[in-house]
């Protein structure tokens, strides 16, 4: 449920883009999620298209580019997947901290303008 506040934000952030560049319309976004973000693709789109009607943004596609999971020890400084193995597969350290993944950002936007 968490996807309607992030989608919320997501259309905020959008709009104030376009409206920012005197945008008519917006046609595309560009949006980074990482593989350890827990967003379904599929809700967000679902939130866009209900949440996005009547704006610039209605009718906007929504392009997804899934960003891998890295872990990094605490102790070695290895960094590594974490389908790999837990504990560190260097060291056997579990001090490890998660480095890329957990991402979920507007990388870009394409919209339409006078």
């Amino acid at each position: 449920m968490h996807e309607l506040a992030v989608t919320e934000h997501l259309l905020a952030l959008t709009l104030k883009h376009a409206e920012a560049h005197n945008a008519s319309r917006v046609t595309d976004l560009y949006i980074v999620v990482g593989e350890m973000a827990s967003i379904v693709d599929d809700s967000v789109q679902f939130y866009w298209d209900f949440l996005s009607r009547g704006t610039l943004a209605e009718g906007a596609r929504l392009h997804f580019k899934r960003i891998p999971a890295r872990m990094t020890c605490q102790d070695c400084g290895h960094t590594f997947s974490p389908s790999e193995a837990l504990p560190c597969p260097r060291c056997n350290s579990v001090r490890l901290q998660l480095t890329q993944g957990n991402e979920f950002y507007l990388e870009s936007l394409e919209a339409d303008t006078p």
